[in-house]
Protein backbone atom coordinates (compact mmCIF):
# COMPACT_ATOMS: atom_id res chain seq x y z
CA UNK A 1 0.00 0.00 0.00
CA UNK A 2 1.30 3.36 -1.18
CA UNK A 3 1.59 5.72 2.02
CA UNK A 4 0.20 9.20 1.77
CA UNK A 5 2.17 11.88 2.60
CA UNK A 6 0.54 15.24 3.42
CA UNK A 7 3.06 18.41 2.94
CA UNK A 8 3.39 20.68 5.61
CA UNK A 9 2.26 23.39 3.66
CA UNK A 10 -1.12 21.59 3.63
CA UNK A 11 -0.90 21.08 7.10
CA UNK A 12 -0.14 24.59 8.00
CA UNK A 13 -3.11 25.38 5.87
CA UNK A 14 -5.56 22.68 7.67
CA UNK A 15 -4.83 24.06 11.06
CA UNK A 16 -5.72 27.76 9.34
CA UNK A 17 -8.93 26.81 8.68
CA UNK A 18 -10.08 25.29 11.92
CA UNK A 19 -8.38 28.13 13.55
CA UNK A 20 -10.71 30.52 11.15
CA UNK A 21 -13.90 28.49 12.58
CA UNK A 22 -13.00 29.91 16.37
CA UNK A 23 -14.74 33.33 16.18
CA UNK A 24 -11.81 35.85 16.75
CA UNK A 25 -13.49 38.47 18.76
CA UNK A 26 -16.62 39.03 21.39
CA UNK A 27 -18.34 40.34 18.65
CA UNK A 28 -18.14 37.43 16.91
CA UNK A 29 -18.88 35.11 19.86
CA UNK A 30 -22.56 33.50 18.82
CA UNK A 31 -23.93 32.07 22.16
CA UNK A 32 -23.28 32.47 25.47
CA UNK A 33 -24.35 36.28 26.48
CA UNK A 34 -24.17 36.03 29.99
CA UNK A 35 -20.36 35.06 29.51
CA UNK A 36 -19.73 37.99 26.74
CA UNK A 37 -21.25 40.81 28.11
CA UNK A 38 -19.66 39.94 31.69
CA UNK A 39 -16.34 39.54 30.16
CA UNK A 40 -16.74 42.72 27.89
CA UNK A 41 -17.25 44.81 31.38
CA UNK A 42 -14.58 42.80 32.68
CA UNK A 43 -12.37 43.70 29.45
CA UNK A 44 -13.17 47.55 28.46
CA UNK A 45 -12.66 47.85 32.52
CA UNK A 46 -9.47 47.05 32.73
CA UNK A 47 -8.46 48.41 29.38
CA UNK A 48 -9.61 52.09 31.16
CA UNK A 49 -6.76 51.37 34.36
CA UNK A 50 -4.43 50.65 32.19
CA UNK A 51 -4.36 47.39 34.10
CA UNK A 52 -3.86 43.57 33.41
CA UNK A 53 -6.82 41.88 33.54
CA UNK A 54 -8.06 39.64 36.42
CA UNK A 55 -7.62 36.39 36.55
CA UNK A 56 -11.08 34.16 34.89
CA UNK A 57 -11.95 30.68 35.71
CA UNK A 58 -13.88 29.04 32.70
CA UNK A 59 -15.69 25.72 33.63
CA UNK A 60 -18.12 23.13 32.00
CA UNK A 61 -18.59 20.34 29.71
CA UNK A 62 -15.87 19.80 26.98
CA UNK A 63 -16.42 21.38 23.34
CA UNK A 64 -18.31 24.09 24.53
CA UNK A 65 -15.32 26.93 23.53
CA UNK A 66 -13.19 27.26 26.88
CA UNK A 67 -10.05 27.43 25.06
CA UNK A 68 -11.83 29.76 22.44
CA UNK A 69 -12.57 32.51 24.88
CA UNK A 70 -8.89 32.42 26.27
CA UNK A 71 -8.07 33.06 22.65
CA UNK A 72 -10.66 35.93 22.89
CA UNK A 73 -9.62 37.59 25.83
CA UNK A 74 -6.08 37.69 24.57
CA UNK A 75 -7.31 39.39 21.65
CA UNK A 76 -9.22 41.94 23.18
CA UNK A 77 -6.44 42.90 25.34
CA UNK A 78 -3.99 43.20 22.27
CA UNK A 79 -1.57 41.15 24.32
CA UNK A 80 0.16 37.16 23.94
CA UNK A 81 -0.89 34.44 24.71
CA UNK A 82 0.66 31.39 26.00
CA UNK A 83 -1.08 28.16 26.15
CA UNK A 84 -0.25 24.95 28.41
CA UNK A 85 -2.12 22.08 30.22
CA UNK A 86 -2.38 20.72 33.42
CA UNK A 87 -1.10 17.43 33.09
CA UNK A 88 1.63 18.74 31.13
CA UNK A 89 3.03 20.74 34.04
CA UNK A 90 4.56 18.04 36.15
CA UNK A 91 6.93 19.53 38.11
CA UNK A 92 6.97 23.02 40.13
CA UNK A 93 9.99 24.14 38.41
CA UNK A 94 8.39 23.32 34.93
CA UNK A 95 5.45 26.25 35.79
CA UNK A 96 8.19 28.47 37.51
CA UNK A 97 10.49 28.46 34.08
CA UNK A 98 6.82 29.35 32.26
CA UNK A 99 6.15 32.05 34.66
CA UNK A 100 9.32 33.86 34.57
CA UNK A 101 9.31 34.29 31.20
CA UNK A 102 5.60 36.55 30.88
CA UNK A 103 5.49 39.49 30.28
CA UNK A 104 3.44 42.29 31.45
CA UNK A 105 -0.24 41.50 31.41
CA UNK A 106 0.60 38.00 29.07
CA UNK A 107 -2.38 35.86 29.57
CA UNK A 108 -1.48 32.38 30.55
CA UNK A 109 -3.55 29.28 30.06
CA UNK A 110 -4.00 26.44 31.83
CA UNK A 111 -6.23 24.05 29.86
CA UNK A 112 -7.70 21.20 32.54
CA UNK A 113 -6.64 23.29 35.49
CA UNK A 114 -8.13 20.80 38.26
CA UNK A 115 -5.33 18.52 37.22
CA UNK A 116 -2.34 20.64 38.13
CA UNK A 117 0.01 18.97 41.09
CA UNK A 118 -0.08 20.14 44.47
CA UNK A 119 3.68 20.51 44.40
CA UNK A 120 2.63 23.26 41.25
CA UNK A 121 -0.10 24.77 42.90
CA UNK A 122 1.61 25.48 45.90
CA UNK A 123 3.64 27.60 43.44
CA UNK A 124 1.04 29.09 41.60
CA UNK A 125 -0.75 30.54 44.69
CA UNK A 126 1.63 33.63 45.58
CA UNK A 127 1.52 34.19 41.60
CA UNK A 128 -1.62 34.29 41.00
CA UNK A 129 -2.59 36.40 44.03
CA UNK A 130 1.03 38.68 44.59
CA UNK A 131 2.86 38.47 41.45
CA UNK A 132 6.19 36.63 43.16
CA UNK A 133 7.76 33.76 42.36
CA UNK A 134 9.22 31.87 45.54
CA UNK A 135 12.63 29.47 44.89
CA UNK A 136 14.52 26.99 47.42
CA UNK A 137 18.39 27.14 45.87
CA UNK A 138 20.78 24.78 47.44
CA UNK A 139 19.88 21.33 49.31
CA UNK A 140 19.88 20.85 53.19
CA UNK A 141 21.99 23.35 55.46
CA UNK A 142 22.81 25.24 52.96
CA UNK A 143 18.91 26.10 50.97
CA UNK A 144 17.56 29.67 51.03
CA UNK A 145 14.73 30.79 49.93
CA UNK A 146 14.42 33.43 46.92
CA UNK A 147 11.68 35.48 45.93
CA UNK A 148 11.30 36.74 42.37
CA UNK A 149 9.07 39.64 41.65
CA UNK A 150 6.98 38.59 38.63
CA UNK A 151 5.41 40.95 36.01
CA UNK A 152 1.16 41.34 36.35
CA UNK A 153 -0.11 38.84 33.83
CA UNK A 154 -3.72 36.75 33.63
CA UNK A 155 -4.06 33.54 34.20
CA UNK A 156 -7.11 32.36 32.43
CA UNK A 157 -7.91 28.34 33.65
CA UNK A 158 -10.34 26.14 31.84
CA UNK A 159 -11.95 22.71 33.83
CA UNK A 160 -14.51 20.21 33.10
CA UNK A 161 -14.28 19.20 36.51
CA UNK A 162 -14.89 22.07 38.91
CA UNK A 163 -15.63 19.90 41.67
CA UNK A 164 -11.88 18.44 41.54
CA UNK A 165 -10.49 22.09 41.33
CA UNK A 166 -8.85 22.68 45.37
CA UNK A 167 -10.45 25.78 46.96
CA UNK A 168 -7.37 27.96 47.53
CA UNK A 169 -7.06 27.75 44.02
CA UNK A 170 -10.78 28.04 43.36
CA UNK A 171 -10.53 31.58 45.37
CA UNK A 172 -7.85 33.19 43.75
CA UNK A 173 -10.05 33.08 40.63
CA UNK A 174 -11.54 36.92 40.39
CA UNK A 175 -13.89 35.69 37.76
CA UNK A 176 -15.43 32.24 37.39
CA UNK A 177 -18.08 31.73 34.38
CA UNK A 178 -20.03 28.72 33.88
CA UNK A 179 -20.23 28.33 30.14
CA UNK A 180 -23.79 26.59 28.75
CA UNK A 181 -24.66 24.41 26.28
CA UNK A 182 -25.94 26.49 23.40
CA UNK A 183 -29.71 26.53 22.12
CA UNK A 184 -30.86 24.89 18.45
CA UNK A 185 -30.79 28.59 17.17
CA UNK A 186 -27.04 29.84 17.97
CA UNK A 187 -25.70 26.13 16.54
CA UNK A 188 -27.40 27.12 13.49
CA UNK A 189 -25.70 30.37 13.80
CA UNK A 190 -21.97 28.56 14.20
CA UNK A 191 -22.89 25.97 11.63
CA UNK A 192 -24.19 28.58 8.61
CA UNK A 193 -20.54 30.90 9.97
CA UNK A 194 -18.80 27.40 9.75
CA UNK A 195 -20.24 26.85 6.26
CA UNK A 196 -19.31 30.05 4.76
CA UNK A 197 -15.53 29.80 5.71
CA UNK A 198 -15.35 26.32 4.35
CA UNK A 199 -17.33 26.92 1.60
CA UNK A 200 -19.55 24.52 1.76
CA UNK A 201 -22.60 25.21 -0.17
CA UNK A 202 -25.71 24.39 2.22
CA UNK A 203 -29.34 24.54 2.51
CA UNK A 204 -31.05 26.55 6.03
CA UNK A 205 -32.91 23.29 6.29
CA UNK A 206 -29.70 21.30 5.91
CA UNK A 207 -28.02 23.28 8.83
CA UNK A 208 -30.88 22.98 11.15
CA UNK A 209 -30.61 19.33 10.83
CA UNK A 210 -26.99 19.20 11.52
CA UNK A 211 -27.84 21.81 14.63
CA UNK A 212 -30.62 19.79 15.85
CA UNK A 213 -28.26 16.84 16.17
CA UNK A 214 -25.23 18.59 17.65
CA UNK A 215 -25.66 17.62 21.51
CA UNK A 216 -26.03 21.49 22.22
CA UNK A 217 -21.97 21.90 21.72
CA UNK A 218 -20.48 24.09 19.07
CA UNK A 219 -17.40 21.14 18.57
CA UNK A 220 -19.91 18.17 18.03
CA UNK A 221 -21.88 20.35 15.42
CA UNK A 222 -18.77 21.44 13.05
CA UNK A 223 -17.06 17.64 13.37
CA UNK A 224 -20.63 16.78 11.85
CA UNK A 225 -20.84 19.88 9.34
CA UNK A 226 -18.20 18.10 7.98
CA UNK A 227 -18.83 14.76 7.82
CA UNK A 228 -21.69 15.47 6.35
CA UNK A 229 -19.90 17.56 3.94
CA UNK A 230 -17.80 15.09 3.22
CA UNK A 231 -21.38 12.72 2.55
CA UNK A 232 -22.20 15.32 0.36
CA UNK A 233 -19.45 15.62 -1.76
CA UNK A 234 -19.57 11.92 -2.80
CA UNK A 235 -22.96 10.80 -2.42
CA UNK A 236 -24.73 14.01 -3.87
CA UNK A 237 -24.57 16.74 -5.92
CA UNK A 238 -22.51 19.22 -3.26
CA UNK A 239 -25.11 20.62 -1.61
CA UNK A 240 -26.41 20.14 1.75
CA UNK A 241 -30.07 19.92 2.15
CA UNK A 242 -32.19 18.54 4.61
CA UNK A 243 -32.18 15.15 2.96
CA UNK A 244 -28.57 14.91 2.63
CA UNK A 245 -27.55 15.71 5.98
CA UNK A 246 -30.65 12.92 7.48
CA UNK A 247 -29.14 10.66 5.22
CA UNK A 248 -25.34 11.42 6.17
CA UNK A 249 -26.26 11.18 10.16
CA UNK A 250 -27.89 7.99 9.69
CA UNK A 251 -24.99 6.41 8.16
CA UNK A 252 -23.04 8.05 11.38
CA UNK A 253 -25.50 6.46 13.10
CA UNK A 254 -26.80 9.66 14.90
CA UNK A 255 -30.12 10.01 15.42
CA UNK A 256 -32.46 12.89 15.64
CA UNK A 257 -31.87 14.10 19.21
CA UNK A 258 -27.55 13.55 18.61
CA UNK A 259 -27.37 10.27 20.42
CA UNK A 260 -24.60 7.84 19.17
CA UNK A 261 -24.24 4.55 19.78
CA UNK A 262 -22.36 5.27 22.74
CA UNK A 263 -25.22 7.28 24.47
CA UNK A 264 -27.81 4.58 23.15
CA UNK A 265 -25.36 1.83 24.65
CA UNK A 266 -25.16 3.03 27.67
CA UNK A 267 -29.16 3.99 28.09
CA UNK A 268 -30.02 0.58 27.21
CA UNK A 269 -27.06 -1.06 29.08
CA UNK A 270 -29.18 0.66 32.44
CA UNK A 271 -32.74 -0.15 31.31
CA UNK A 272 -32.43 -3.62 29.62
CA UNK A 273 -29.70 -4.89 32.47
CA UNK A 274 -30.20 -3.21 35.65
CA UNK A 275 -34.16 -2.73 35.35
CA UNK A 276 -33.67 1.28 35.03
CA UNK A 277 -31.39 1.98 38.08
CA UNK A 278 -30.18 3.38 40.06
CA UNK A 279 -26.73 1.51 39.00
CA UNK A 280 -23.49 2.61 40.02
CA UNK A 281 -20.98 5.06 37.84
CA UNK A 282 -18.36 2.05 38.07
CA UNK A 283 -20.93 -0.36 36.95
CA UNK A 284 -21.86 1.21 33.48
CA UNK A 285 -18.19 1.61 32.59
CA UNK A 286 -17.49 -1.62 33.36
CA UNK A 287 -20.74 -3.47 31.55
CA UNK A 288 -20.24 -0.88 28.11
CA UNK A 289 -16.22 -1.33 28.66
CA UNK A 290 -15.45 2.26 29.05
CA UNK A 291 -13.02 4.54 31.78
CA UNK A 292 -15.86 5.88 34.12
CA UNK A 293 -14.33 9.11 33.29
CA UNK A 294 -16.04 9.00 29.56
CA UNK A 295 -19.42 8.14 31.15
CA UNK A 296 -19.24 10.91 33.05
CA UNK A 297 -17.39 13.88 31.28
CA UNK A 298 -18.50 12.92 27.33
CA UNK A 299 -21.78 10.79 27.53
CA UNK A 300 -23.40 11.88 31.14
CA UNK A 301 -23.81 15.60 30.48
CA UNK A 302 -25.70 15.53 27.40
CA UNK A 303 -28.42 12.71 28.67
CA UNK A 304 -29.16 15.04 31.97
CA UNK A 305 -29.52 17.89 29.99
CA UNK A 306 -32.14 16.18 28.05
CA UNK A 307 -33.30 14.14 30.83
CA UNK A 308 -33.02 11.50 29.84
CA UNK A 309 -30.89 10.16 33.55
CA UNK A 310 -30.49 11.43 36.63
CA UNK A 311 -28.16 11.24 39.33
CA UNK A 312 -29.61 10.19 42.71
CA UNK A 313 -27.39 9.38 46.15
CA UNK A 314 -27.83 5.47 45.03
CA UNK A 315 -27.15 5.73 40.95
CA UNK A 316 -27.79 6.43 37.94
CA UNK A 317 -30.81 5.90 37.01
CA UNK A 318 -33.00 6.13 33.52
CA UNK A 319 -36.28 8.77 33.11
CA UNK A 320 -39.42 7.85 30.99
CA UNK A 321 -38.00 9.79 28.50
CA UNK A 322 -35.03 7.55 27.81
CA UNK A 323 -37.73 4.49 27.61
CA UNK A 324 -39.42 6.19 24.99
CA UNK A 325 -36.82 7.08 22.86
CA UNK A 326 -35.70 3.77 23.42
CA UNK A 327 -39.37 2.68 22.64
CA UNK A 328 -39.45 0.42 25.51
CA UNK A 329 -42.20 0.10 27.65
CA UNK A 330 -41.44 1.83 31.21
CA UNK A 331 -42.48 -0.71 33.64
CA UNK A 332 -39.82 -0.15 36.16
CA UNK A 333 -39.76 -1.92 39.57
CA UNK A 334 -37.50 -0.58 42.47
CA UNK A 335 -34.22 -1.30 41.57
CA UNK A 336 -31.58 -2.15 44.73
CA UNK A 337 -28.66 0.60 43.94
CA UNK A 338 -25.48 -1.69 42.43
CA UNK A 339 -22.02 0.08 42.83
Amino acid sequence: MRERIISPQKQADEIKLDQALRPQRLADLIGQERVRENLSILIEAAQGRGEALDHVLFYGPPGLGKTTLAHIIAREMETPLRATAGPAIERAGDLAAILSNLREKEVLFIDEVHRLGRMVEEILYPAMEDFVLDLIVGKGPSARSIRLKLPRFTVVGATTRLALLTAPLRARFGAIFRVDFYDQEALELIVKRAARVLQIDIEDEGAAEIARRGRGTPRVSLRLLKRVRDYAQVRADGCITAGVAQEALLLLEVDELGLDEMDRQVLRMIVEKFGGGPVGLDTIAAAVSEEPDTIMDVVEPYLLQIGFLERTPRGRVATPHAYAHLQIPYERAEQPALF
